[in-house]
């Protein structure tokens, strides 16, 4: 194990299965090991460029398929495309290349297959390009190691919640709300385990592109307009997978609009499908911290579902004996977690310490994740 010096600096770069922006965040680490509280210097979402979002959206929905070529040609722009992130990033926090120890680059999940005789999770993003162009060491590829030693490659978070946010006072529960939600169960005593329960903002903010014209609901003011169609929620929860145990990890090639219209009568109003999507996700996730983990008392959520107050009261009353609340309490930007947590894999990577869980992940034992690209 390498044992890195305190005061070092990292800059986490996260696209997550919602595509809705390049998230950059700028972490400090004043002390070595791998608990340091990491304080948070500078952060800012990026807006993809336009037409590549598009394309994103759409192998997303899995409505187009690729040459080898197009997979190639995709990869150097998505590196591009982080590359000019963090360089606009450092240049917003008067920083330099020399400041930054690496950059921990999670990349854009093109698809994620974690299961059969030849599992696979593909993310794009040529690291080579972000290297060459930031002039700093990147660390990427970080899920296919988990996934070689028997692990799902997912979620990778709850190490970096469990380090940051267990309480040895009470059974909390962390909620990533992105295109996917997750769960990382911390209980006071045992065992950490975390796993994705379903779709989030995924299949919402797909649903409000196409019948408002809006990437996403916002405010959930389209969800509000609807009513919850009882039998539509039941045919989405009856989805097999849902009823699967941990470990467990999804994306949106298995969550798209197809699934969600297979399941339609055609007589359903628009508003009323986004009212039953949002409870879908309430739905499953209380379910599944029912059936893990009853006697949490505290969820403590982040990602961009935090900012839509209809989801957040969905979840509270689907769990009602908890606290449900942001991380921003925490010391922890709910819009940044899942980017200070690839700054955090990152500095564990260099350090030479294991950044996944096998108790979440299923993997065979703990590994050092991701590979080095110098600068």
């Amino acid at each position: 194990m390498n044992e890195l010096p305190s005061g070092r600096t990292f800059l986490g770069l996260m696209s997550g299965t919602s595509a809705d922006g390049i998230d950059a965040a700028l972490v400090r680490f004043d002390e070595g090991d791998a608990h340091a509280a990491p304080i948070l210097l500078h952060a800012r979402t990026h807006a993809w460029q336009p037409a590549l979002r598009e394309r994103l959206l759409a192998l997303g929905q899995q409505a187009a398929m690729l040459t080898l070529d197009e997979v190639g040609e995709l990869d150097v722009r998505i590196g591009q495309a982080f590359a000019a992130a963090a360089l606009a990033t450092l240049f917003e926090a008067g920083l330099t290349a020399r400041d930054v120890a690496a950059i921990g680059s999670h990349g854009q999940t093109l698809r994620h297959h974690p299961d059969g005789d030849a599992p696979f999770t593909l993310q794009l993003g040529d690291a080579h390009v972000i290297a060459e162009r930031c002039g700093i060491p990147v660390v990427a590829d970080f899920r296919r190691r988990d996934v070689a030693a028997g692990g799902h490659g997912a979620p990778l978070v709850p190490a970096f919640h469990a380090a940051t946010l267990h309480d040895a006072g009470e059974d909390r529960a962390v909620l990533n709300l992105g295109g996917i939600a997750n769960l990382t169960l911390l209980p006071a005593r045992g065992t950490v385990r975390g796993f994705d329960t379903g779709p989030a903002n995924g299949l919402m903010d797909a649903w409000c592109q196409r019948h408002v014209g809006t990437p996403c609901d916002i405010g959930g003011r389209f969800a509000a307009q609807g009513r919850i169609d009882g039998p539509l929620l039941a045919r989405l929860l009856a989805e097999p997978w849902f009823a699967a145990p941990p470990p467990k990890s999804t994306g949106r090639d298995r969550f798209h609009l197809d699934w969600v219209e297979a399941a339609l009568t055609g007589t359903e109003a628009p508003a009323d499908v986004q009212a039953t999507l949002l409870a879908l996700t309430a739905h499953s996730v209380a379910a599944a911290l029912h059936a893990i983990q009853p006697g949490t008392r505290r969820v403590i959520a982040c990602g961009g579902g935090v900012h839509n107050p209809m989801l957040m009261a969905a979840l509270a009353e689907a769990m009602p004996e908890a606290v449900i609340e942001s991380s921003a309490g925490h010391g922890l930007d709910p819009d940044f977690v899942e980017a200070m947590a690839f700054a955090w894999l990152a500095r564990e990577h260099l350090a030479g310490r294991p950044g996944n869980l096998p108790a979440v992940t299923g993997a065979a034992g703990p590994r050092v994740l991701g590979a080095l690209y110098p600068a």
